[in-house]
């Protein structure tokens, strides 16, 4: 499993010295945009918008744009030695909490922990801790040049980090328009939907869930791969440079030919003497 992170996890003078893993994995089917004229695939450019001319990466900086059309270019030097000043410092628990108290909505992003090397120990004390207080941990954690709250809690016998929002990134659930101040429903109508409440409930068993769409367009992809109806982008036509090389050279010739006289000749007229 592909190591996306390294460092050392605390709780008070415990360390451990631990590998963060990509818990789960984007499924989606990526689909690609082609011209619909030639089947070849479309390639997107960075164009300034002043100067119209596409830009290469070394030309491109970052910044932040503090007002309207204004901003504060920012050095990749000073992002990477502020990147690296936060990455290297010891990731501490800074408190344990019940894990009912953290709403969902909170939650973002999961990873696998490992211990690394020599903190094999530590990692089961407190995993084993975590286990018999049913608490979890709070700790903040440099990701990707982003400082993100995290928690890490037990699941299957092995440490999760679950990195999740400020409290500040969740938008306030009083601005959703049309939502109903009062519940307005009659006592029957609240009796039927918990029967029917009572009568779906379950076991969770998240393997009898699939992505039905998914499956579906995986189908028809391989139905139509299978049924030969498929596109090839058209060959791009090679420029001869024989072909310039006799255009240039007829050119050259047209350019260099005399020009053919357009004035009229005069004519002579002979006179006759007259003999006396």
């Amino acid at each position: 499993m592909h190591t996306m992170w390294k460092g050392s996890i605390s709780f008070g003078l415990v360390n451990i010295p631990i590998k963060l893993h990509a818990a789960t994995e984007d499924k989606d089917i990526k689909l690609r945009t082609l011209h619909n004229k030639c089947h070849a695939p479309i390639k997107y450019e960075k164009i300034c918008t002043v100067c119209e001319e596409e830009v290469k990466p070394e030309d491109i900086v970052k910044a932040y744009e503090y007002t309207k059309g204004k901003f504060v270019v920012l050095d990749n030097e000073d992002l990477e030695a502020l990147k690296k000043e936060n990455e290297e410092k010891a990731v501490e628990i800074i408190d344990f909490v019940k894990m009912e108290q953290i709403d969902p909505i909170y939650f973002d992003k999961s990873y696998y922990m490992s211990p690394h090397e020599g903190g094999g120990k530590a990692y089961s004390l407190l995993r084993k801790a975590l286990q018999e207080t049913q608490k979890v941990g709070l700790a903040k954690i440099v990701i990707r040049s982003k400082e993100q709250l995290a928690v890490i809690r037990v699941y299957e016998n092995t440490l999760v980090m679950e990195t999740i929002h400020y409290p500040d990134e969740v938008r306030n659930a009083t601005d959703v328009p049309n939502v109903p101040s009062e519940d307005k429903v009659t006592k029957k109508e609240l009796d039927t939907a918990i029967l029917l409440i009572d009568q779906l409930t379950t076991e969770f068993e998240p393997e009898k869930y699939t992505d039905e769409y998914r499956t579906a367009l995986l189908e028809l992809i391989e139905s139509k791969r299978t049924g030969k109806e498929t596109v090839t982008p058209s060959e791009k036509e090679a420029v001869s440079n024989v072909t310039d090389l006799m255009a240039a050279l007829q050119a050259s010739i047209d350019r260099t030919k005399p020009k053919k006289t357009t004035g009229t000749r005069k004519k002579t007229t002979a006179k006759v003497k007259k003999e006396a």
